[in-house]
């Protein structure tokens, strides 16, 4: 024992102050580099915009925006991480949310009467299954029939673009139901001061239990332990971040006419500087998150998950290892398909229409949020957690280059600018840890 922890300990002496607290704390340089990198976006659109980009009202927008490609992208991962693509994630967004809006406007209607209680969850369930209709449909293809991911894709973008215009002849459909609409956000699309704290009180505690949970596998397992300090950081860390991402959210307030409105609704008495109630989270942020935790779980700690990473990594060894690839590879893009669906709902819930140019150009930002999340083109490797916050990279771009007031076709420039300096950057860091 003592011949190895020796060396080790050399070792651990040799490293610089910084080193060493990455070390103890274990914290992915990587993923810190694009949070840096998000930081300094931020500062500088704030700088830019006369201090409007970093506001509660900007930064809970923000989110709002984010949701539906953030869904998006958690599929995404696994389907980059087994070296296929998807291209059509947008055409699908816009054909299923087209459905979806004509099932609750045109349709149901006539069957159950207008604004029943189950219209938007039957709505939504005919959306998930017809997205994941569309994902069984595309699997079956690329993985039995062996056509390339890439070209059934690219077809399936063309074809559920033009099928989505084919459904109203390209009528816009409007306005949806008022329970479907609260997936969208807005004033009564959040949960308000309080269940919001509430919730992140919950998430909190969760941090702290899942480090207790590391830490007593580790025991159990006889595995490296992290420094006390270094538990306690983390916690700290965690805890402070989710808290003041919550007090943002409450420190956006609704209209003054709607909080006036509301008032007068409920016979709140309305002060003199008048009636403050927060936003608080917003329900397409709580589906993104939820769906987070769902895939995060999935990919970690479910054997189809593993078997995902282990196709990515070597599909002749992983089809030799007896994993049967061919029926992975469908489940993956089933997956994806109600995933589309999700932020189908999301998307035309926040417009309260469906309209043809819905999901446009959506497969790029939500193939660039998983690249830059750091999955690998490369396949094999890939964070649900880094998918998320690429996806908050791109909206913050979008976001703020629209408050800057810059033209459609330069937002698009910078996003393939950006996209081709993350795969190169993987590529840098690829080849630095081979």
């Amino acid at each position: 024992m003592s011949t190895t922890t020796a060396p080790d300990k050399a070792r651990a002496s040799e490293l610089s102050p910084v080193a060493k607290f990455f070390k103890a704390t274990e914290l992915d340089t990587r993923m810190l580099g694009m949070v840096g990198a998000m930081l300094i976006i931020w500062f500088v659109f704030n700088i830019l915009s006369n201090g409007l980009f970093l506001t509660p009202r900007n930064l809970w927008n923000l989110s709002v925006q984010t949701a539906s490609v953030a869904v998006m992208a958690t599929g995404m991962v696994l389907i980059i991480v087994t070296r296929h693509i998807d291209l059509s994630v947008g055409s699908i967004l816009g054909f299923v949310g087209m459905i979806m809006a004509v099932t609750q406007v045109e349709l149901l209607p006539k069957l159950v009467g207008l604004e029943n209680p189950v219209t938007w969850f039957i709505a939504l369930s005919i959306g998930i299954l017809i997205g994941a209709a569309i994902g069984a449909f595309h699997g079956y293809i690329i993985a039995y029939l062996g056509v390339p991911a890439f070209i059934v894709t690219l077809g399936g973008l063309l074809v559920w673009r033009g099928a989505a215009w084919w459904v109203t002849s390209g009528r816009t459909v409007a306005p949806m139901d008022e329970t479907f609409r609260l997936m969208g956000g807005g004033p009564f699309g959040s949960i308000g001061a309080t269940a919001s704290w509430i919730i992140g009180l919950v998430l909190c505690i969760g941090i702290i239990a899942a480090i207790i949970n590391t830490r007593r596998q580790r025991l159990r397992f006889n595995f490296p332990l992290r420094p006390m300090w270094a538990e306690i950081f983390l916690a700290v860390l965690g805890c402070a971040i989710t808290l003041g991402i919550i007090a943002i959210f409450n420190a956006y307030p609704w209209p003054a006419k709607i909080a006036a409105d509301y008032a007068q609704a409920n016979n709140i008495a309305v002060p003199e500087g008048g009636l403050f109630i927060a936003h608080g989270i917003a329900i397409p942020v709580i589906i993104a998150l939820v769906v987070a935790l769902v895939m995060t779980f999935i990919s970690n700690r479910t054997s189809f998950g593993r078997y995902v990473y282990a196709i990515g990594g070597n599909p002749e060894a992983a089809e030799l290892a007896g994993i049967n690839t061919r029926w992975i590879t469908m489940k993956i893009f089933i997956l994806m398909g109600i995933l589309c669906a999700i932020a189908a709902a999301i998307s035309t819930a926040r417009l309260n229409a469906a309209t043809n140019a819905l999901g446009t150009l959506d497969e790029l930002l939500v193939i660039a949020a998983a690249v830059i999340g750091g999955t690998s083109l490369a396949g094999g490797s890939g964070t649900i957690v880094g998918a998320m916050l690429g996806a908050l990279l791109m909206q913050s771009l979008q976001s703020g280059m629209i408050l800057l007031g810059v033209d459609t076709p330069l937002q698009n420039i910078v996003v393939g600018i950006v996209l081709v300096i993350a795969v190169w950057v993987d590529t840098l860091y690829r080849k630095r840890t081979a």
